[in-house]
This record gives C-alpha cells, sequence and structure tokens, in this order.
C-alpha cells in the first residue's frame, strides 16, 4: 500500500494539481491520513470485513477525493466498488486517479443520494460527512440486506444521539474504536435496516445499473 500511497500522490500532484481534492500533501501524512485511514476499519473490524465479503460489494457515499473507495478498491481486489459522488468535477479526478492506478474494480456515478436506488445487496459506506440522521432516511433500498457503515470522530455518540431516536427505520449495530497512527480517534459505527420503506420512484438511480 504504501507504493500505492506514492502513486496516488504524484497523480494528485501533476495531473490534478491545481484542483484541491486533499489538502495532505506530504507524502508520510498522506500514507498515514489517507490511505490508512481508508483501510484500516476494514482492517479491524470483523463486523465490517464479514459483511463484505458477504456481499462482495461496497458502495462509497462522497467519496471526494477517493477516500476511502480507492485504497480499499486496491486492497480488495475482488470486491466491487461503487462509488456515488454529487459533484461532477470530484467525479471525473477520481476516475482520472483510478485509472491512473490500475484499479478496474472500480465504478464511479455522478449522482444525490437521495436518487440513488439501492436494488442490489450491498454494504454502504460514508466517510467525513454530514450527520447520520441526515443520510440514513436518504437511502433508497429494495429489502433488508443492508447494512451501513460510518466512519466518524470521537465525539460521534455526544453530537448525534439526540438525533438518532428519531431513526425508525435502522438499528445501531456497533461503535467501534479504529487506531489509526498520527490521527485522531476514530469510530467505525454501523447500522442494520429494519424496514423498507414503501415505494420506489421510477427516476431513481438502480445500484444494478453499474454492476
Amino acid at each position: 500500500m504504501l507504493d500505492f500511497s506514492i502513486r496516488y500522490l504524484n497523480v494528485l500532484k501533476t495531473k490534478l494539481a491545481g484542483l484541491n481534492l486533499t489538502n495532505i500533501l506530504d507524502p508520510d501524512e498522506f500514507y498515514h491520513k489517507q490511505i490508512l485511514d481508508s483501510i484500516n476499519p476494514y482492517l479491524q473490524s470483523e463486523s465490517f470485513k464479514d459483511h463484505v465479503a458477504k456481499t462482495k460489494l461496497v458502495v462509497d457515499v462522497g467519496f471526494g477525493g477517493g477516500f476511502p473507495i480507492l485504497p480499499l478498491a486496491k486492497l480488495l481486489p475482488d470486491v466491487q466498488f461503487v462509488g456515488v459522488e454529487s459533484k461532477r468535477k470530484k467525479v471525473d479526478a477520481v476516475k482520472l486517479i483510478a485509472e491512473e492506478l490500475g484499479l478496474t474494480n472500480v465504478k464511479l456515478v455522478h449522482s444525490r443520494l437521495e436518487d440513488f436506488f439501492f436494488d442490489r445487496p450491498a454494504t454502504i459506506t460514508f466517510k467525513a460527512v454530514g450527520t447520520v440522521a441526515d443520510y440514513l432516511p436518504a437511502i433508497h433500498r429494495s429489502s433488508n440486506n443492508f447494512s451501513v457503515f460510518f466512519y466518524k470522530g470521537p465525539n460521534f455518540l455526544e453530537l448525534e444521539e439526540k438525533s438518532l431516536v428519531k431513526i425508525s427505520d435502522w438499528v445501531l449495530r456497533d461503535n467501534q474504536e479504529i487506531s489509526v497512527p498520527g490521527t485522531q480517534q476514530r469510530f467505525l459505527v454501523s447500522f442494520s435496516s429494519k424496514n423498507v420503506p414503501r415505494g420506489t420512484p421510477k427516476y431513481l438511480v438502480k445500484l444494478s445499473d453499474f454492476l
């Protein structure tokens, strides 16, 4: 992964210079705060690892500069990854990075979460995004075979506990601390779906269209 990190950073500094996909440009800091920070939840969480092994499909929402989707795709070449991002420039940039790094198990989609329909069982990930209460209700899905993993900072429960009680279709399963050298305390927070909302608007983008 160290060689992968060097090549990734080189693309950011050359072909994508000026786009500001990350403000972490020191090689050692980039390796720890972007690459290891992306893969350590998988390496340290048996729950996350089990769900990925079961679904063989990870959907990363709001991938920004390609984290954690691209490092995870490198780590897990036999798993299919789909990234959903609302900003076209970031989608195009991360597509270029994936091509430069030779990642063939990644599909990147320009879409809002609210317009995306999960019609296939998948493991869903969010990193460095808004509150859980903002995103869980926006996940349109065809069944209960979904688990969602949020990568959160140290004060997750303190900041979001009150809003979690309003979420009726999901159950909090785990809140595991993840260790990454040189970074702040992290937690991998997982939820499982328990009810399928009725009705599916016809205009939604389908996950199966990208598999």
